[in-house]
This record gives C-alpha cells, structure tokens and sequence, in this order.
C-alpha cells in the first residue's frame, strides 16, 4: 500500500551533501559579478560609446601596440622556458631522491603562497642596480629591473609551480617498465624521451 504523497507522485528533495549550498552559490555568482562581470560591461560599454574610428584609433596607438608585444610577447618566452626547466625539475622530484629534496619540493610552491605584489616587489629589490643580485648583474651591462626581462623573470617565478604540479602527477604515473622496455629494444635515452615519454607527457 503506498501513501497519499507517492500516490500523487510528489517527490522529496533529497538533503545536499554540501551544507548550505544555496547560499554558498549565491556569495559566490554575486563576487563573480562584482569583481569580473561588472569592470567588463563597463569596458565593453565605454568601448562601444567611442565610436569605430576612435576605437581603432586607441587600439592601433603606438603605445597600445607595445604595450600588447610586451606582455603577448614576455607571456610566450615565459611559457616555454617553463615548459623546458618545469618539467626537469618535476622529472628530477618524481624519478630521484636525494637529500634536502622535500626542501625543493616545498620551494615549488613558495610563489602561490606569495601574493603576486609581494612577489613582484620581492624580486625587483633583488634585481635593482643595489639588490643582491642586481649588483652582480650591473657591472655587466645587464639591467633586469624595470625591463622586459625583469617580466620574463616575474612570469617565470609565478608560472613554474603550475607547470611542475601539472606534469609531476603524470610522471609519477608513468611506469619504470616503459622506459626499460625501450632500452631493451635499443633504443637511445633521446629516442625514448621523444617517442615514449613525450607523448604521454605533452597533452598535461
């Protein structure tokens, strides 16, 4: 016999399992909207009260168009030399153990503990003309402070440990047998690298 409610197919909302989701979604679409909705509606909408000729006119300026080359052109240098050294250094902490390697490990991710301000006042007093490691770079000619390197060096202190984190798991899932298998069929550590290794590695 069933009762009056499922007879008149009523059903009950099963309890969530994240308490006070409701309220949680709700802060969290009212932060979306305040911090990143909003400020682009306001760009888009001083953007379309300007006009076509003057828009082209701001987007095609001199100063808009190196500002552009900088940062597109700091942000790919910065990405493939993380590409090359995060991928040693997750290599070396997955296939190696040698002391102070927790040490390392914990280093990793000093710069996603650092606020990025932080970061970048950090490094350009140790980049100065008068900082630790300014002054070894000064006398050489070699200006890293307030310069295009000095971005590259900031994009790759706080773009690392995203890479490291992101091959590290896929490494530690890679098996030894692989590797050892392509050596027994004559393969070269270059040749294993490339045709084993990279294939599995490349799309993290």
């Amino acid at each position: 016999m069933t009762t009056a409610p499922a007879q008149a197919g009523w059903r009950f909302r099963q309890p969530s399992v994240i308490p006070g989701f409701g309220l949680t979604l709700g802060f969290s679409l009212a932060y979306l909207c305040l911090i990143i909705l909003i400020p682009l509606s306001g760009l888009v909408w001083r953007s379309a009260a300007l006009g076509w000729t003057d828009f082209m006119a701001i987007a095609t300026d001199r100063r808009t168009l190196n500002a552009l080359k900088i940062s597109f052109g700091t942000g790919l240098i910065a990405a493939a030399i993380n590409v090359v050294f995060g991928t040693i250094v997750a290599w070396v902490l997955v296939r190696y153990r040698f002391p102070g390697r927790r040490i390392v490990d914990a280093l990793v991710d000093l710069p996603f503990a650092l606020p990025t301000a932080v970061a970048g006042i950090a490094l350009t007093t140790l980049y100065a003309p008068k900082g630790w490691l300014g002054s070894l770079l000064d006398p050489l000619g070699i200006k890293v402070a307030y310069t295009p390197l000095g971005i590259v060096i900031a994009l790759v202190f706080i773009g690392l440990p995203f890479v490291v984190r992101t091959v590290q798991p896929v490494l530690e899932d890679l098996s030894r047998e692989l590797e050892e298998a392509a050596a027994t069929l004559g393969a070269s550590r270059w040749q294993t690298f490339r045709r084993v290794l990279l294939p599995i590695v490349l799309p993290a």
